[in-house]
């Protein structure tokens, strides 16, 4: 790899269950293919799918963009949704606020945030009510 890093961008759909973590697949099977270990890549694939599965429950999708350089890998997921209210309060396990048709199809048990943190390094959100989220998490090499 190059001081440049590899970059990767994903637009992620929206109330689309069908589509959800097709973005963490691709930069699964990606990093697998530049030789990143496999606990750095099950890391990365899973801190990627939660937030986009929180995208496409809470927020109608957003984009993706993986930067992977010589030391560590850094995903920064964009939304416009409806913003966070209570960081804090969200970062709790179990706490959610998805709707019973969400979590009768399995999703939003409110492990979504708790689990970006717990397999990234760095984990940052600035989320603003009513204009959207930005999560950026950090795993190193």
């Amino acid at each position: 790899m190059t001081k440049e890093p590899l970059r990767f961008h994903f637009d992620i759909c929206g109330e689309n269950f069908t589509s959800a973590g097709e973005a963490s697949v691709s930069i699964k099977r990606i990093l697998r293919q530049i030789g990143i270990s496999p606990d750095i890549i099950r890391r990365v694939s899973i801190a990627m799918y939660e937030c986009e599965i929180n995208m496409v429950i809470h927020a109608n999708g957003g984009t993706a963009d993986v930067d992977v350089y010589t030391d560590k890998i850094i995903l920064t997921l964009k939304d416009e949704g409806p913003g966070i209210p209570d960081l804090e309060l969200a970062m709790q396990e179990g706490y959610s606020t998805a709707p019973d048709s969400i979590r009768s199809l399995g999703f939003g048990a409110g492990m979504g945030l708790p689990n970006m943190k717990k397999y990234t390094d760095v984990m940052d959100i600035k989320t603003e009510v009513g204009k959207g989220t930005t999560v950026t998490m950090t795993v190193f090499l």
